[in-house]
């Protein structure tokens, strides 16, 4: 397996990745639970919140990760772990295969409202996780950084969500 192993190219930075996650992660479901509050009336509560960070940071998030991850496994494993092997592209797309699958729940978590907690608790484990496995790695660049912090945020607020909901 190849690492990179050049400063400069663990220290570029994927600005369209940077501006997506932090939407999906930050901007999209803040935004949206404003705007239920004021169309609704409804309180500016944690459960609301939760309805919509659950949909937009782990719903859309990990769908349209794991779309590009078994579409497209070279961003992955290039930007985020630094492997530059096709060999690692099938395990790229296993991981994508489960970003499917928890970004789904996440999704119909909008309409299901019984299915958040589930997916707060299995894609908190996943974000812990990887968060985890980042940290472990000791980020190479950028991008790994980035997806480590948001991986631990998301992973902190689900845990709360979680908690307060069961």
């Amino acid at each position: 397996m190849t690492v990179r192993d050049n400063p400069q190219e663990r220290s570029d930075v994927n600005k369209q990745y940077l501006i997506i996650v932090s939407l999906l992660t930050f901007i999209l479901p803040v935004g949206a639970w404003i705007i239920e509050h004021l169309i609704s009336g409804l309180s500016l509560s944690f459960t609301l919140f939760g309805k919509w960070f659950i949909f937009s940071a782990v719903g859309l998030r990990l769908f349209l990760a794991g779309i590009r991850q078994t579409t497209k496994p070279a961003f992955t494993a290039k930007e985020i772990f630094h492997i530059d092997n096709p060999d690692c592209f099938p395990i790229v797309i296993e991981l994508g295969f489960a970003n499917l699958c928890f970004g789904l729940v996440g999704l119909v978590s909008l309409f299901k409202p019984e299915w958040r907690v589930v997916s707060a608790f299995a894609s908190g484990i996943y974000y812990a996780l990887a968060g985890l496995l980042h940290l472990i790695k000791k980020p190479a660049g950028a991008n790994e950084k980035f997806a480590l912090w948001t991986d631990i945020i998301i992973f902190v607020i689900l845990c709360l969500y979680f908690i307060k909901t069961v």
